[in-house]
């Protein structure tokens, strides 16, 4: 049995920085519809547990509600006024563990809860709590101090940040300035954030398919129905090629789809109701400041809870909840990016924001279970399976339903534990303590960072700044990057990424579209560095790599600037 932390050798991989491309089998123990977070940390799971698995998905690892969080990693303190303590203990644990075993990409942010009053909300959250409706538009002192201390203590267990306490009068004024005159409190306490999801979610792809070399995953390869004796039929969009494929379980992890894959299978379910939510990127230097490196968590006119924290040097702002019934025409229209950008002035009254100030927009559609009549923000976060029957089969199929992105390592155990029973295996590596990808080995204190950072010079070839770039950008992974790529050419309008650390990514880790590259792989356009140079040049790089010829390129140009004006990316307004 492997160690907490560590990884098997890559053996069975035609080429040790190639795992994903390991060919598609006949049949596996379990293969796993959908490589968003849960499918991604179920896979992991199970690959620790020897359990040959394949992961599939219509799309990139990744590329739909995973990729469109408010990248928090919390303990969900709101959850208190529903009432829901255990999902609130999870995740307050679950933050806790991945700001250990993601260091890399999972920091602390401190976090301010703003407050209008001394008594305000009580019996709005009283209600709430009892599930009844209300709205709830002012939480006073003494609600905000019973909800801190209570979750305080629910992330007490490997506490990992500075329990909350409160600002007010002039030190609230000195500290945070900008913020409206009428917030006469503040509750500061601590959250995580994710720096990069999708890459996070890619690591964990990529620790499954070491520590188990008979497990696959591919992107691009959709299920598209079934064949006989209750085989899966799959195609690769890639090559055009269907393959026939038996499973002992298979589990629909596909989110907000999975209705919409069960009834690929013959399944007629009505599991999902999901609600879409928006977030705009936006430059603006003076908000920036505003915000002294905090995220700022308050409330709204309309009784919603929003956000808004430093992201890449620009301001993330968040979110949107609306009910939807397709998430394939999901997309964040002209009224949600009004309100998102409107409720910034209700929290800092002298700050205006206008569309200019975008430089990237997202959404997806959170996969909660289908709750007919409910208000989307009522509807509970927490997580559940589903089980089905592959039609004319006793083959299960288990939907994976709800979940946040901070507790997928916990759902992933509970659905892990569950297939091992029904498959008559024990668990043999507890994922507690994994440490995730470029978090192994992540050095604690500034004395190894530094002693880190110089031998990732030396070894890699290149300059110290080069080295802290990797390492930010990659965590301990930084010494197979700089291995392979060294200093490089630095790219023209992208001065911290260079040429064979592009080409790099491409030929490992599964690069099928430019997007791919540009949107998951890079944080080129969450971070607002789009621009019609960036994309050609990238787009040349991905050709040689990937072998595409003129039509190809000039195709992967076109669509990607589609996406890029789809998300006001850079590309319309070029960064400065």
């Amino acid at each position: 049995m492997l160690e907490a932390g560590t990884m098997a050798e890559t053996a069975g991989a035609p080429d040790g920085t190639r795992p994903f491309a390991r060919p598609i089998r006949q049949h596996y123990a379990v293969v796993i519809l959908g490589a968003g977070i849960n499918g991604s940390g179920l896979f992991r799971d199970l690959c620790a547990q020897g359990v040959d698995c394949l992961l599939i998905d219509k799309g990139d690892f990744c590329s739909g509600a995973s990729a469109a969080p408010s990248r928090l990693i919390h303990g969900g303190i709101k959850y208190l006024e529903t009432g829901e303590f255990r999902l609130v203990k999870e995740s307050a644990l679950e933050r806790n563990l991945l700001l250990c075993n993601a260091p890399h990409y999972v920091k602390p942010l401190e976090t301010v809860l703003p407050i209008r009053s001394t008594w305000g909300g009580l019996w709005a959250s009283t209600l709430r709590f009892l599930r009844l409706k209300s709205r709830l538009n002012d939480r006073g002192a003494i609600i905000t101090k019973i909800g801190l201390t209570l979750y305080d203590l629910y992330g007490r267990h490997l506490q990992t940040m500075p329990s909350h306490r409160f600002l007010r009068g002039d030190t609230l004024r000195r500290e945070m300035p900008d913020l409206d005159p009428q917030v006469t409190f503040a509750g500061i306490y601590h959250e995580g954030r994710v720096t990069h999801a999708e890459r996070l979610a890619l690591e964990l792809v990529r620790d499954g398919l070491e520590l188990n070399p008979a497990s696959t995953a591919r992107n691009y390869a959709p299920v598209v129905g079934t064949g006989e004796g209750g085989t899966l039929l799959l195609r690769e969009e890639t090559t055009g090629k269907t393959h026939s494929v038996g499973a002992d379980i298979i589990v629909n992890a596909s989110g907000a789809w999975i209705d919409k894959v069960n009834a690929t299978l013959g399944i007629d379910s009505r599991h999902m109701g999901g609600n879409k939510g928006a977030h705009l990127v936006v430059r603006h230097p003076r908000l920036l400041e505003a915000l002294q490196g905090r995220m700022i968590y308050f409330g709204t006119s309309d009784g919603r809870v929003n956000l808004l924290y430093p992201l890449m040097g620009n301001v993330l702002i968040g979110s949107t909840d609306i009910p939807v019934d397709d998430p394939d025409e999901a997309a964040c229209d002209e009224t949600e990016t009004q309100y998102l950008l409107d409720v910034v002035s209700e929290i800092f009254p002298g700050i205006r924001l206008t569309k200019d100030d975008i430089v990237f927009t997202y959404w997806g559609v959170r996969p909660l279970p289908r709750a007919d009549g409910l208000d989307p923000g009522a509807v509970s976060r927490d997580h559940h399976i589903a089980e089905d029957r592959l039609p004319g089969t006793s083959i299960p199929v288990l939907a994976l339903i709800g979940g946040k992105w901070t507790t997928f390592r916990g759902f992933s155990e509970q659905t892990a534990d569950r297939i091992l029973e029904q498959l008559g295996r024990k668990r043999r590596q507890d994922t507690r303590n994994m440490r995730i990808g470029g978090g192994r080995n992540y050095p604690a204190d500034g004395r190894l960072r530094h002693e880190f950072l110089a031998d990732l010079a030396k070894s890699g070839g290149t300059d110290l700044r080069r080295a802290t770039i990797l390492f930010e950008r990659y965590g301990t992974y930084a010494h197979t990057i700089a291995g392979e790529t060294g200093n490089g050419e630095v790219l023209e309008g992208l001065p911290d990424y260079s040429r064979p650390e592009l080409a790099f990514l491409c030929h490992s880790e599964s690069v099928v579209t430019l997007c791919d590259l540009l949107f998951r792989r890079t944080d080129i356009a969450l971070g607002g560095k789009l621009s019609t140079r960036v994309i050609e040049t990238t787009a040349q790089i991905a050709a040689e790599v990937l072998g595409w010829d003129a039509a190809r390129t000039k195709s992967e140009i076109a669509e990607t600037i589609r996406q890029a004006r789809l998300h006001n990316a850079g590309v319309v307004r070029p960064p400065t």
